[in-house]
């Protein structure tokens, strides 16, 4: 047995479970990671998710191991291999909602019993629709045509299976309600019933839709979903039901076997889903973080005394932080992603970035302006539903009081919209005593910036609908229907604000606007380019005063594009080679100009469209690929046809996914096709690109890896991710890992020189996560404890360089000095490798430059073999080689 599992986490790494990687394969890999430096793996969700899901969020049953996965003994199996290696396991949860659908037992006796049922308090259901049809029933949104039609083509059936009847609709079964069943038992032969109920017939029909009015659902074309859904939807997604997560019993069913698991120290920590969608996440929080606590003292003498790992995923805003009141360990690194990315990005080119984009595009519009426009469109697109309630939750709140009775529904719904269209965050989080100070500022700009928006004579009513959303804590008022009725719609805006700027910003903005692609991320603003080194070292001192054991990703299971790829893309935008870039690309526009087809009169692709198209294909290409490798340009082509598709669709411009417009779509799928054609050779230009900038994309990668290893924060490497990773969206970023392959690159004891040469295979990026994973478990404390300090690196004139970033991590006297080089393009340009002699160096940082404020005494570069005695040998420059990382460790040590 090794030493015990570090709490909190040392560094995580995630996989993705599912039928084709199960728990007993995540076993198989635990020495691998085990000799990576990994502390923990971190799976995603383990509960019984729908078949044949590949990702586990999709969950049917919260009380049993998916056996799709193994079950609980493939668990037990893996976390005996974890113990063995002195590992442990962080899981990722769901408590936003589940699958609605077969398989659901909950979900299943709702559809059977409506609010009769068990069950009915346990999602999230709008049993007072306005619609007289829906009223008091569930509407499934289900049927591939409209419901007469769907009746008619017998896509909905009754059917006689295991001696009762069920309902059939593209053979998927649904319960009926027992007076139905006992009625058609009565009704005599099954064979008779189900030829009475035949819909194909005329008589037929009219049974089966008799029979259907008296269940507890509606059956309804899908499209109506957007419309007039009436249970709350994980974002647009009509198969996953939002849950009731603030009622205990719901509470305490969801998560029985996350606190067994626990309890019987089989997991060590949890990381939870879409935090920003449960009712009240402060309350849930603590909620979780109070009943981990009291099952600590039952936990085996094997498994980790300390307090439980507890992330949540949050999208922060720019200036936004994490309540410290939920009593979180930190997020799930979104932001970190945001600014080391920014921080990669050279602010130098940005003019001309714009400038390139705004001719190519002709569209003149920040990201801020598209990001509005995004949510107008997608309130009514996508979200009318949710819109529709939540105008009439404020609604309710206006007629419940006798001084605003004589509001109306519609000048409620135009406030609304103006406010959901400019509220500057993901949600606020006000409750029974109003909004705080943090959410009143919040508030405040949605307010200021709606009030611009909405007609004269609507500005008083918008704010009324400020003071009934938390302006005025509820509290404050009398118990009643209008305290209630506050309550109740400040719930549900809150609910609806998150998903809407998830939809709008990341699925439909980050698809429209492409200045530089590799900023359009989850958690990053595209319109902020660029991070300055003090403002990231700011942000770093914050983060190991506040959240030191925050969660800190470059890679993830949602990514839009691979750490690498952004890293390549990110080259860009330096000075040295953003003219190059954009002369290429109008180069390449006239050099395709030809492959291009008109649909319904206007160019496929869209100007638009095709520069992000040659953005995506220089981000992705591998660095193995050659021009002339007819079956790799091929697999290729493929992977980039398939972002190139869902990419269309989600920006909703002249393609979206309630209404795919294919002929626009397959003239693009040609001008991909014709353009990779080696005939073509715009593949050759392509490659000779990527060679030109693939160099310092590469030392952008390892700047950024370590960072991600060393500053203030636990580090989680997504799967595969410890060699190059251009993936674009999933489900590429989801694809099988070549472990054999990195298992061979680990064991493998090459030198730097070696390494450097070879850079290309991905080695170079294990051995450098390798060695900052285990220089994190030869100083455990000063990682998780330690200090945070910027240091300065003076150029021989007394300036600060911009090229430098330097800090220690120290502890008790012991430091950790680190020092990257940014934005070397200008150096590495044209070059085949991302290491440079003395000479390249000194362009980047003159002679004569000094780094003040470090600890003294003998270090070691634990990427190299140098040693030297601080502050005598200060120069910087002279550690920066062959890599542009140095992580300087006390000798001795």
């Amino acid at each position: 047995m090794n030493d015990p599992v570090p709490i909190p986490p040392r560094a995580l790494a995630r996989l993705q479970l599912h039928a084709g990687f199960t728990l007993d394969d995540a076993a198989a890999q635990v020495d691998y990671y085990a000799d990576l430096g990994v502390s923990h793996l971190y799976a995603s969700p383990l509960f019984t998710a729908r078949p044949g899901s590949n990702h586990g969020y999709d969950v049917i049953d919260y009380q049993r191991v998916n056996p799709e996965l193994g079950g609980e003994p493939a668990l037990q199996r893996l976390v005996q291999a974890l113990r063995a290696r002195g590992m442990g396991l962080v899981l990722d949860i769901v408590p936003n909602h589940m699958f609605a659908g077969p398989g659901n037992a909950w979900w299943m006796d709702l559809l059977c019993h409506g609010r009769a049922s068990a069950y009915a308090g346990y999602f999230d259901i709008d049993w007072r629709s306005p619609d007289p049809l829906v009223r008091g029933h569930v509407l499934l949104p289900i049927l591939g045509k409209p419901y007469a039609q769907a009746l008619r083509d017998g896509d909905v059936r009754l059917g006689h299976e295991g001696g009762n009847y069920v309902l059939r609709v593209h053979d998927n079964p649904l319960p009926l309600a027992p007076p139905s069943i006992e009625a058609l038992r009565r009704a005599g032969e099954p064979s008779r019933v189900l030829s009475a109920h035949d819909a194909t017939r005329e008589a037929g029909f009219g049974q089966l839709h008799a029979l259907l009015e008296q269940q507890h659902y509606r059956l309804a074309l899908w499209k109506l979903a957007n419309d007039t859904i009436d249970y709350r939807r994980f974002f647009d997604i009509n198969e996953l039901v939002g849950l009731r997560m603030d009622r205990t019993r719901v509470f305490e069913d969801s998560h029985a076997l996350v606190f067994r698991l626990y309890a019987e120290g089989l997991i060590d920590g949890l990381r939870v889903d879409h935090v920003d969608g449960l009712a009240d996440p402060h309350r849930y929080c603590r909620q979780l973080r109070h009943r981990l606590r009291r099952l600590q003292r039952q936990r085996p003498s094997g498994a980790p005394r300390g307090p439980a790992y507890l992330v949540v995923e949050k999208i922060l805003a720019e200036g936004e932080r994490l309540r410290p009141d939920w009593r979180m360990d930190g997020t799930t690194g979104y932001e970190f992603m945001d600014q080391v990315g920014a921080l990669m990005h050279d602010g130098a080119g940005e003019a001309v970035l714009t400038e390139l984009w705004q001719a190519i595009s002709g569209e003149r519009a920040d990201f801020a302006t598209v990001a509005r426009a995004a949510r107008r469109q997608i309130l009514v697109d996508s979200f009318e539903a949710e819109l529709d309630r939540t105008a009439r939750a404020l609604f309710d709140a206006a007629r419940a009081d006798v001084s605003t009775r004589d509001v109306s529904l519609p000048a409620i719904r135009r406030v609304l919209v103006e406010l959901l269209v400019h509220f500057p965050v993901y949600r606020t989080y006000a409750g029974g005593l109003g909004r705080d100070a943090v959410d009143e500022a919040v508030f405040q700009q949605a307010y200021a910036r709606a009030r611009h928006h909405v007609r004269i004579e609507d500005r008083e009513l918008l704010a009324e609908v400020a003071a009934w959303l938390g302006g005025q804590a509820p509290r404050g008022l009398p118990p009643g229907r209008v305290r209630q009725a506050r309550e109740r719609a400040m719930r549900i805006f809150q609910q609806a604000t998150s998903p809407m700027a998830a939809k709008a910003v990341e699925d439909t903005a980050c698809y429209r606007y492409g200045r530089l692609l590799s900023r359009n991320e989850v958690g990053a603003d595209p319109g902020h380019l660029a991070l300055d080194i003090p403002t990231f070292h700011a942000l770093c001192a914050e983060r190991a005063r506040d959240y030191p054991h925050n969660l800190l990703a470059t890679a993830t299971h949602d990514h839009k594009r691979g750490e690498d790829a952004r890293a390549r893309l990110a080259v860009l935008s330096q000075a040295a080679v953003v003219p190059h870039w954009a002369s290429t690309v109008e180069r390449w526009r006239e050099r395709n100009g030809h492959l291009r087809t008109a649909i319904d009169g206007a160019p496929a692709p869209s100007p638009a469209d095709e520069y992000m198209l040659y953005q995506t294909l220089l981000g992705a290409w591998p660095l193995t690929l050659a021009p002339d490798d007819r079956e790799g340009l091929e697999a290729f082509r493929a992977r980039v046809a398939q972002w190139q598709r869902k990419a269309l669709r989600e920006a909703k411009r002249r393609s979206r996914w309630s209404r795919p417009n294919e002929p626009y779509e397959d003239a693009c799928d040609a001008f991909l096709t014709a353009m990779l054609a080696p005939a073509h050779g715009f593949a050759g230009e392509l490659h000779a690109f990527v060679q030109r900038i693939a160099a310092a994309g590469a030392a952008n990668s390892l700047v950024q890896t370590a960072l991600r290893l060393t500053t203030p924060g636990v580090p989680d490497t997504y799967q595969g991710t410890e060699c190059w990773d251009f993936s674009l969206v999933d489900p590429d970023n989801r694809s099988p890992v070549d472990f054999d392959a990195r298992r061979a690159g680990l064991a493998g004891a090459a030198s730097w020189d070696t390494l450097l040469s070879g850079w290309r295979d991905g080695r170079l990026k294990q051995r450098l996560i390798r060695e900052l994973l285990q220089l994190r478990a030869r100083h455990p404390a000063v990682f998780a404890r330690g200090s945070y300090t910027a240091l300065a690196v003076e150029t021989a004139e007394g300036t600060p360089s911009d090229r430098v970033l330097a800090f220690q991590r120290q502890l008790d006297g012991s430091a950790i000095i680190i020092v990257v080089l940014r934005h070397t393009g200008g150096v590495l340009l044209d070059t085949s490798s991302p290491s440079w002699n003395a000479r390249a160096t000194h362009a980047l940082l003159p002679t004569g430059s000094h780094l003040r404020g470090m600890a003294a005494g003998r270090y070691r570069n634990v990427l190299g073999t140098a040693e030297l005695s601080l502050p005598q040998e200060s120069d910087p420059s002279a550690w920066l080689m062959p890599l542009p990382v140095a992580v300087l460790e006390p000798l001795g040590s």
